[in-house]
């Protein structure tokens, strides 16, 4: 702020400077290289000063653009899985990125010129009054004329800009979508559909953008007309006063000096201005997406689960009575009356047909969803009343699908316990049988794994998973058919390594694959949402029903 005032300030000197140079500076050539040297003096100091209020206000953008990027990725992270269930991704990357940037553009440039074009639209002004009274009022008499379109224009800018950053966004999430299934869009050959799919969001992006373009032309065209047509008028005004004896040419070369200032800054304003839509447009977007409050959030004073002890260890898990409805599918329950119980050591498998509500039961042990009726608890503590960050250091996650992040095996592993050592992840990679094709790697553990982890296999990629989970060494599993993707020898291996992992803890498995379930201690077998037979795997195909017909179906051919 000192910096942009003493360079507004120093800016408005220069037009005295201009007045005492010509008024002057021609008596003399002493007086001329007098005025001339004061002039450079003043050009110096000024140069000084924006200089510093540049890199300030630029330092100050780019830290309120890392603040609020950060902001909104924290917000992000807090959201649980079922907001990017409704929502799509490339919305939020958007918000990262050309809504921040808009942002940051705003704190670390616009804000600053325009506080320095208000500060030397008055300055200017105040000037125009000392320099010559008569001709400023003809400036002024237009100035109701630059405000009106200045209001009009700027209202229907912001919700153009809105708009634009809409179709931007659309863009972005259409990119993003297809990108990461270019192996699925060329093996059906959708290359070009989806070329032309995104030469049509590109072309409304450009209506979008050219609509709010044209009312800022608009603008443009009025504020330039009537502000130097003002200039314009008060030059021919201000002539035939030199001529007449009522001013010096010094007075009238300030006043230009003046009026040109006043014109161009105020021009800046109204393009800052501009700016301002668009940034509002943006911080809408920002406003909205904050404003959105995380389902799933730790209670005020959350109750602590409890330690562990030598006669009681943890991970104990139970659902009892559980009922939950989806807000998309309101009609049907997801689980309707649920009840299980799976103790320290113990594991229970729950099988069952697609859409049974199998996997709503690791949606609600990990706390991303809470039930509408009953209760899940983990070690006695109802989950509603516990801190979901320490929920979540008791659980190990496999899924079907497991993740791999775009950087090195030993990042990979080490994902659930950063503070894990060199040795410990060797063992864990050891322990789900990947530790052979690891060493078989370019660079071994420091191998890059590609996005996605596109370098490995199926198989592979799973065990990786597994070696996180193994590492992470938790009282409860939650094993979603953690070894589908793996081969017979592979898949025996981890089957004894995962036996050794859940000796003293609780394990439990989703499981579409019965042949992987057989040695679980317990089985229940799920459908609709509620548990409809429990028991051992004979026990269960003595008895009939649904898993008996699904063990014929996986078994007739074996």
């Amino acid at each position: 702020m000192l910096a942009m005032g003493v360079a507004a300030g120093l800016l408005l000197l220069l037009g005295q400077g201009l007045r005492h140079m010509v008024d002057q500076g021609f008596e003399s050539v002493e007086s001329l290289n007098r005025q001339a040297l004061l002039l450079f003096g003043l050009v110096v100091l000024l140069a000084v000063s924006t200089a510093s209020r540049f890199y300030l206000v630029s330092w100050l953008g780019e830290r309120v653009g890392a603040a609020l990027r950060l902001r909104v990725y924290s917000h992000a992270l807090d959201l649980p899985p079922s907001f990017y269930e409704q929502r799509r991704t490339g919305d939020v990357l958007t918000l990262l990125t050309a809504d921040t940037e808009i942002l940051r553009g705003l704190v670390g440039a616009a804000v600053s010129q325009w506080l320095r074009a208000l500060v030397t639209v008055c300055g200017a002004l105040a000037m125009l009054f000392y320099t010559s009274p008569h001709l400023t009022f003809i400036v002024i008499a237009v100035t109701p004329l630059i405000v009106v379109p200045l209001v009009l224009f700027g209202r229907r800018e912001r919700r153009l800009s809105r708009t634009a950053q809409e179709r931007v966004a659309d863009l972005g999430a259409q990119a993003e979508e297809t990108l990461n299934a270019v192996a699925t869009v060329q093996a059906h050959n959708h290359e070009a559909a989806d070329r032309a799919r995104f030469a049509e969001l590109a072309e409304e992006s450009v209506a979008a953008s050219l609509a709010r373009i044209r009312v800022r032309g608009g603008f443009m065209f009025c504020l330039i007309l009537l502000g130097f047509g003002a200039i314009t008028l008060a030059l021919w005004v201000g002539g035939h006063s030199v001529l007449a004896g009522r001013l010096t040419g010094g007075q009238l070369s300030a006043f230009v000096f003046y009026a040109v200032l006043l014109a161009s800054s105020a021009t800046s304003l109204s393009e800052l201005w501009n700016e301002v839509q668009r940034a509002a447009g943006a911080a809408e977007r920002l406003g909205e997406f904050l404003g959105v409050t995380p389902d799933i959030q730790a209670p005020a004073r959350p109750v602590p689960l409890p330690a562990p002890t030598a006669g009681r260890p943890v991970g104990r898990l139970a659902f009892e009575n559980v009922r939950l409805l989806y807000p998309s599918r309101p009609d049907r329950a997801a689980l309707d009356g649920a009840s299980l119980r799976v103790e320290p050591g113990e594991t229970v498998a729950v099988v069952g047909p697609s859409g049974a509500g199998k996997s709503t039961l690791f949606r609600l042990a990990l706390r991303f969803s809470d039930p509408d009726a009953g209760r899940v608890t983990l070690d006695g503590v109802d989950l509603r009343t516990a801190d979901p960050a320490a929920i979540r250091a008791r659980i190990a996650l496999v899924p079907q699908e497991p993740v791999i992040f775009g950087t090195d095996v030993t990042s990979n592993i080490r994902y659930g316990r950063p503070d894990a050592t060199e040795a410990e992840i060797r063992a864990a990679a050891r322990a789900a049988d990947a530790e052979g094709f690891i060493d078989a790697l370019p660079q071994g553990y420091a191998t890059f794994l590609g996005e996605k982890g596109v370098r490995l296999s199926g198989g592979q990629r799973q065990r990786i998973a597994i070696a996180r989970a193994v590492l992470r060494d938790p009282p409860l599993l939650l094993l979603d058919e953690a070894t589908s993707a793996l081969d017979a020898e592979s898949e025996a291996a981890v089957q004894a390594a995962l036996a050794r992992l859940a000796h003293g803890r609780a394990v439990l498995v989703i499981a579409h694959r019965l042949a992987t379930v057989r040695r679980a201690d317990r089985i229940l077998v799920m459908e609709n949402g509620r548990f409809v037979a429990e028991g051992t795997h004979d026990a269960l195909v003595r008895e009939g029903g649904l898993y008996a017909r699904l063990a014929r179906l996986q078994f007739a051919g074996m």
